[in-house]
């Protein structure tokens, strides 16, 4: 038959009571013992011979009401303090704060009774005896209750911490010290230390009550031994135990945890400790969870980017590739599909495109409504801008064309351009500027009416690698608005479709283009206004700040593809 057990709730109760009247019986039990064996070495005052009687009856009586007044104040305090923790319920500040001074409040019921005993045996030793005499018996019994109430305090500590865990989740240690480390010490020293040596006093002081002292020495000297080995065992259970827990735990924390969680049991400043390091992993785990949310908003690259700079306006002109990405036909796509539908699709596009812009190392600046800006060598360093941003076209093309949700286009090119933070002091972002960035911008209303769905610049090509320039193909050529010269554009077929095995359809370098002019059906073609709209917000490159460069909108429309000489 299984042994029963106890509710979880009640472990610590039991715990905590029981250990509680335990330990008051066996300090005033031990205290009695010191005193007795002391008088028992110091020897009867030959004043008080014959009428020791009185004084061991009239001590004997004291013991027995310093037990039941004793009994019924600690009980009296620990029903005060602790009948929330027996019944469960959190307590209130007030409620808390007396329990994180109980045992500070044993003390003192301990201490006053055995000062009570210092004045009546004391006061009937005089009487008996000689002051002399009553001041030896003083000495004797006050060593006694220090050894009693300096156990008690410490001990009391380290019997309640549940208790005090408890109250502390009310009061935490930074508002109220209900003791100290440095009370702590003291205590410790006068049980190691003090207690024995009020005990060589009594010895070697008058009166003299004859006989050679060695023995007695030996015998303190033990005593001495015993109590400070039980005062530092009780010092290192609230001092250094603690404080290997707190090295534990920040080790934990350096090595880059940030569920590390430390209970807060001890109302001194080893508690305000504690809580401190709990403050430390919730400080570090919002700032773990800002900088995640940072990421995802920006990227991880810019968020490492503004972390490095700070709140400056700083940036570099560098060669970058810029990829666009625009869904067909948009403003129909919301007009035809309930708005939940329409961001349930264009959810599904946006991972095709962060999954390949992340997979070759580029960086999705910003979505614009159903537009995407991805840019290649900003602000992290890119061995091959050119080459990982053609892929990446050809990437989600083939995702987003197998998914069959959407069409889109696509623009790549590449150029110099401004790279950093835009904006004013109050708010700013990172982005890219650039001719390049426009012209892929440009080319993406174009790339939606070509049949892979995809065109790049003539200066991305020549970046690229000859592996990935086998995979496209000349296109046509199309005067871009607000460009002065015609730009040549490149395209590749999609997935599974056969490459273009003529090899002057293949890009050449240093060969003009000789695509033939497209279809009448394509000329004078206008770029749709939501596309439009998104390429002029994505070339000024600065939406939502005060004060964006303005587009130039002095050049002509974009036009059929032109005639070359």
């Amino acid at each position: 038959m299984p042994r029963p057990r106890l509710p979880q709730r009640l472990r610590p109760v039991l715990r905590t009571s029981l250990g509680l009247a335990a330990l008051g019986f066996c300090s005033s039990f031990f205290g009695a013992g010191v005193v007795f064996l002391v008088l028992l070495l110091q020897g009867v005052p030959e004043g008080a011979q014959g009428t020791e009687w009185i004084i061991a009856v009239v001590a004997a009586g004291y013991v027995l009401l310093s037990v039941l007044v004793g009994t019924t104040w600690a009980v009296f305090l620990q029903r005060r303090t602790v009948v929330w923790f027996v019944l469960g319920r959190t307590p209130t500040r007030d409620e808390a704060r007396r329990a994180l001074r109980l045992p500070l409040h044993l003390a003192k019921v301990s201490g006053t009774l055995w000062l009570g005993g210092v004045v009546v045996v004391g006061t009937l030793t005089t009487v008996f005896g000689t002051w002399f005499d009553a001041m030896g018996v003083a000495l004797a019994i006050a060593l006694g209750g220090i050894a009693t109430v300096g156990l008690n305090y410490l001990a009391t500590e380290w019997v309640a911490r549940p208790l005090l865990a408890t109250a502390l989740r009310s009061v935490p240690p930074g508002e109220s010290l209900a003791t100290t480390v440095l009370a702590r010490l003291v205590v410790t020293w006068l049980l190691a230390s003090g207690a024995p040596m009020i005990g060589v006093l009594i010895l070697v002081l008058p009166p003299d009550f004859g006989g050679d002292p060695q023995y007695s020495l030996v015998t303190l000297s033990i005593l001495g031994l015993l109590l400070g080995a039980a005062a530092t065992f009780l010092l290192a259970r609230s001092v250094a135990s603690p404080l290997h827990r707190l090295r534990d735990a920040l080790g934990e924390i350096a090595r880059g945890r940030r569920d590390v969680a430390v209970g807060v049991d001890d109302a001194s400043e080893i508690g305000m400790l504690q809580a401190s390091v709990n403050d430390l992993t919730t400080g570090l785990r919002e700032q773990e969870r800002m900088r995640d949310l940072f990421g995802r908003h920006v990227g991880d690259e810019v968020a490492r980017h503004a972390l490095e700079h700070g709140a400056s306006m700083s940036g570099d002109v560098r060669v970058v590739t810029a990829l666009f990405v625009d869904v067909v036909d948009s403003t129909s796509l919301a007009a035809e599909l309930a708005p939940d539908e329409v961001a349930r699709k264009l959810n599904g596009l946006f991972a095709a495109v962060v999954d390949a812009v992340s997979t070759h190392g580029g960086l999705v600046n910003k979505f614009q409504g159903d537009a995407a800006m991805c840019i290649f060598g900003a602000p992290a360093r890119h061995a091959d801008p050119a080459t990982s941003a053609l892929a990446t076209a050809r990437a989600i093309r083939d995702a987003v064309t197998a998914s069959g949700e959407l069409d889109l286009g696509i623009g790549v090119a590449t150029g110099p351009a401004f790279a950093g933070q835009l904006g004013t002091a109050t708010r700013f972002e990172y982005t890219v500027i650039g001719d390049a960035v426009n012209e892929a911008a440009r080319l993406t209303e174009h790339a939606k009416h070509a049949e892979g769905r995809i065109l790049a610049s003539r200066a991305a090509l020549d970046a690229a690698l000859d592996a990935e320039r086998g995979r496209w193909h000349t296109h046509e050529t199309y005067q871009l608005r607000g460009r002065a010269e015609p730009t040549e554009t490149w395209s590749t077929p999609p997935s599974g479709a056969a490459s273009p095995t003529d090899p002057s359809a293949r890009h050449d370098p240093d060969s003009e283009s000789t695509a033939e002019p497209a279809a009448e059906s394509t000329a004078g073609q206008a770029v749709a206004p939501d596309a439009e709209a998104a390429a002029e917000a994505t070339s000024a490159a600065v939406p939502e700040t005060d004060a964006a460069p303005a587009e130039d909108t002095t050049a002509a429309e974009d036009t059929a593809p032109a005639e070359r000489g």
